[in-house]
């Protein structure tokens, strides 16, 4: 496997400044993953599998959660080298909330959805004590369609929204456990920013936005490619509460050109498609951490200065940055500009999952086979 990977990104790894492979130790099929900093990180998968680096990738640990081998942990979320949240996917039961502070020495599981249709797609936090957790539509009392939303205030119990405070799921409408990114909240990093915003696939693809922790929502309608069961919005980001991202397609048909990626900058109320073509099936989507907080900052510099009066020197508008997860490929995007693809050749084809950002800058990202890749 390892020489392998090293093909994909051959063109751009001669330096270690560029995109580079990180060996795995494994061969599951990885789909979650959480950058804490550049030397810190953790990556989950299949049967029951997680992965830990402490050193920037030179070496990663698998592990598997005791008891834990039938299950496929979709998403993993982590606060240091010792603290890390595991949600697993799938029907009914093997749809679970784990969580450690020693580093994987101990994992306390915290919940373990009992609903035999429930069906958990997606985790976040918006710091170590504050997380939601969203599942696939199921019935409720009254026979409606609705999404399941989790939330923890403590970092240990988990409770349901109630239903009545949830739109209705339309029939056929449901979310993606593809790449642990259907769902979106700012984070830490923007203090007590309440958003959170989650996006939808099948007979519709919908972004529902609640801006009081899931106590209200709006739900809004896109532009992306929808009808069948395997097509939609299948990872959604936001770089502020206004401006966002969300790409999909169709991954039973990864080279149609979409519809699969639309923009914001209204906070999800309308969807603009990206002019981008030819597109393709995108699994996963996210903003650059540091050229984000550079634009954030410029423009709240801008926004003072106009409010002054004071005339501002002329600056370059800081650029934006995110990272496209294609079938076998990544897009390094900076809009306007074309993105850089970053790919294997012809002859050897490597699939990547899902990614996350460093809060330095740059991406990790994981794939199937224990894939694993850096790009600065």
């Amino acid at each position: 496997m390892r020489c392998v990977l090293l093909v994909f990104l051959a063109a751009t790894a001669a330096a270690q400044s560029g995109p580079r492979v990180q060996i795995s130790r494994t061969t599951e099929n990885l789909r979650g993953v959480s950058a804490v900093s550049r030397q810190v990180a953790w990556a989950s998968g299949s049967h029951g599998t997680y992965l830990r680096t402490v050193d920037g990738g030179l070496t990663w640990t698998p592990a598997q959660v005791p008891d834990a081998a039938t299950l496929d942990f979709r998403a993993v979320v982590a606060f240091s080298a010792e603290e890390a949240f595991l949600m697993s996917a799938g029907p009914g039961e093997l749809s679970r909330i784990y969580h450690t502070l020693d580093a994987g020495q101990h994992w306390l599981l915290e919940f373990t959805n009992t609903h035999p249709k429930g069906f958990f797609d997606s985790m976040a936090f918006w710091d170590a004590k504050h997380g939601v957790v969203l599942g696939d539509p199921i019935r409720d009392e009254s026979g409606k369609l609705k999404f399941e939303i989790l939330l923890t205030e403590d970092g240990q119990s988990w409770h349901g929204i109630p239903s009545s405070q949830i739109p209705d799921a339309m029939e056929g409408e449901g979310a993606f456990a593809a790449s642990n990114s259907c769902l979106a909240v700012l984070g830490a990093a923007n203090g007590s920013d309440s958003n959170v915003w989650f996006a939808t696939g099948g007979k519709t693809a919908r972004v529902f936005h609640s801006a009081d922790r899931g106590q209200t929502w709006q739900v809004f309608s896109t532009p992306i490619l929808h009808g069948p069961d395997s097509a939609g919005i299948f990872s959604i980001a936001f770089r502020d509460p206004m401006h966002g991202v969300i790409a999909g397609g169709d991954y039973k048909h990864p080279r149609d050109d979409g519809p699969n990626l639309a923009f914001t900058d209204d906070g999800g109320k309308t969807w603009t498609v990206s002019s981008l073509h030819p597109l393709a099936y995108f699994s996963a989507v996210a903003y650059d951490q540091a050229v984000n907080r550079m634009a954030q900052h410029q423009e709240s510099e801008e926004k003072a200065a106009a409010a002054s009066g004071k005339k501002k020197h002329a600056q370059p508008t800081a650029p934006e940055r995110m990272f496209i997860v294609g079938p076998d490929f990544v897009f390094d995007f900076r809009p306007p500009g074309d993105p850089r693809r970053i790919g294997g050749n012809k002859t050897v084809t490597i699939a990547f999952n899902a990614l996350s950002p460093y809060p330095e800058g740059g991406a990790l990202i994981v794939g199937p086979k224990g894939a694993i890749a850096f790009i600065p």
